[in-house]
């Protein structure tokens, strides 16, 4: 299972957006032993730990530690599907961790895959009835991450929180050498981007880890907390039926501006108008304006607007959607500063990691000049940090027995 890369569509997935993906080349290895009971294990070899438990829809589930992602899978299955038989899976990593690479959802997606072949999933009726293809594994994978339901697959608590299906679409339905480009709620694929001849993805993790637990889950669910937000007012004003942001721009010509217009008289609540407007504003405009534009710039290879709208998608990510710290705004600097065609950061926010698009023929140099540059600014930090290279690489897949 992939770690995945956001190259565009910063946090608009689960407001009914659209983004811009790719697999890297690095991820998790599973190795699994069907078992004829309905207990499952799992070894996390590079932690050197394990879980075990049964798998019954009553699972508890611990939250604050890895075992939340793989066990919250047990739990939704069996409540989903019925009775379960189990396995025993050993799984490694050369991800780094909580890197916004999306570890966390490979894991969980490589759960899922360890028991739905050994307990033939696709083959019973409700599967078939609300999961037709691979992007609809992936939302269904994507509920089960957020709690929500799926069609009559019933949701639960999830793992705490509130994200969309970028993740799962990215690790599901990625093609090498190839971006994706997807829309959500539903999903849906849009196209494919070819990355230009001669060019990589270099990745920088900051060593600022990008954690979706205690104070910086909260901080990640303010940002699609904000959208549900916006959606509830729109709807209690208009009595329309819209679920998701998307849908609401999309519906007239005059939304947007009737929408900023109601968000602007709002005075109680959760969140002041303020902090409504501002999050309509990134909304808006990394989905409206720059994912789509910064696609057709790369796929006719013109590299110099697309370097410019993802700049853009940058400054308005840090001062909009505000999620980004010191270490990763410095990473994306220093990038450009070093010759990458565009650069940004990418995932939760709060830390993680960020992704420059450099030649092949000067990438050794690039990533020299770049790990040298963030030593230099953040030198604790730097002890932590990883730089790599990767093209844009293919779904998870299974070797076989």
């Amino acid at each position: 299972m992939p770690g995945r890369v956001e190259v565009l569509g910063k946090h608009t997935d689960y407001a009914g957006g659209r983004s811009i993906v790719a697999a890297v080349e690095r991820g998790i290895c599973m190795v699994v032993h069907p078992r004829a009971d309905a207990r499952v294990r799992v070894y996390a070899v590079d932690r050197d730990e394990s879980v075990d438990c049964e798998c019954t829809p009553e699972l508890e589930v611990p939250q604050g530690t890895w075992a939340n992602y793989p066990l919250t899978v047990v739990r939704r299955l069996a409540r989903n599907f019925g009775e379960l038989q189990g396995a025993d899976i050993a799984c490694q990593s050369d991800l780094p961790q909580a890197a916004g690479m999306s570890s966390s959802s490979a894991l969980m997606v490589g759960t899922y895959l360890a028991l739905a072949v050994h307990n033939q999933l696709a083959e019973r009726e409700v599967y078939q009835r609300h999961i037709g293809d691979e992007l609809a594994l992936a939302a269904y994978l994507g509920t089960v991450e957020n709690g929500q339901s799926f069609g009559e697959l019933a949701g639960d608590r999830g793992v705490g929180t509130f994200g969309g299906s970028e993740d799962h679409t990215a690790i599901l339905c990625s093609q090498a050498g190839q971006l994706g480009q997807f829309a959500y709620c539903p999903a849906r694929f849009e196209r494919r981007i070819q990355v230009p001849d001669g060019y990589a993805l270099a990745l920088g993790f900051s060593g600022v880890v990008a954690e979706k637990t205690g104070a910086a889950q909260a901080l990640y669910n303010r940002a699609s907390g904000l959208v549900a937000a916006i959606v509830e007012t729109w709807r209690k004003e208009t009595g329309r039926d819209e679920v998701y942001l998307a849908d609401v721009l999309a519906s007239s010509p005059a939304a947007a501006a009737t929408l900023r217009a109601m968000l602007a008289g709002v005075e109680d609540g959760p969140f002041a108008a303020a902090d409504l407007l501002t999050r309509l504003e990134h909304f808006a405009c990394e989905n409206g304006e720059i994912v789509g534009p910064a696609g057709d710039a790369l796929a006719r290879g013109d590299l110099e607007v697309f370097g410019q709208l993802v700049d853009r998608s940058q400054t308005l990510t840090h001062e909009l959607l505000q999620n980004q710290v010191p270490q990763t705004v410095a990473l994306v600097a220093q990038a450009r500063a070093a010759g990458a065609a565009a650069a940004s950061a990418f995932g939760a926010g709060f830390g993680g990691s960020v992704w420059a698009l450099v030649a092949m023929g000067d990438a050794e140099r690039f990533l020299a000049a770049w790990r040298a540059a963030y030593a230099k600014a953040f030198s604790d930090e730097a002890t932590r940090a990883e730089f790599f290279l990767t093209q844009a690489g293919p779904a998870a897949f299974a070797l076989g027995e």
